[in-house]
């Protein structure tokens, strides 16, 4: 099955772009996240799968720093996406093979 990477951007201040970030992670499709000021990156968070509760702890700990100690923070985020798989034929119909 192939995966669909997206980036969503949250631009929101202190208190409330945590709250976003961890409802993100939970809902566990979330690659990467990435803290900017402007057009610079100041840190990185790869995630795992699965990736939630106290081992998230410590990653929301220093985003929630970061964006404590910096002005005009946007937070990237990284999703991942399957896609759909290809529609099964209708009954009675043999599946046609894939053209070249």
């Amino acid at each position: 099955m192939e995966e669909r990477t997206f980036w969503e951007t949250i631009k929101a201040g202190g208190d409330q772009v945590m709250k976003t970030v961890e409802k993100v992670v939970h809902e566990g499709n979330v690659r990467r996240v990435v803290v900017k000021q402007g057009d610079r990156s100041v840190a990185e968070f790869p995630l795992t799968v699965g990736v939630v509760g106290t081992v998230f702890a410590p990653v929301l700990a220093a985003i929630g720093a970061l964006t404590a100690l910096l002005t005009d923070c946007t937070i990237e985020v990284e999703r991942v996406q399957a896609a759909a798989p290809p529609p099964e034929p209708p009954a009675g119909e043999a599946p046609q093979p894939p053209q070249s």
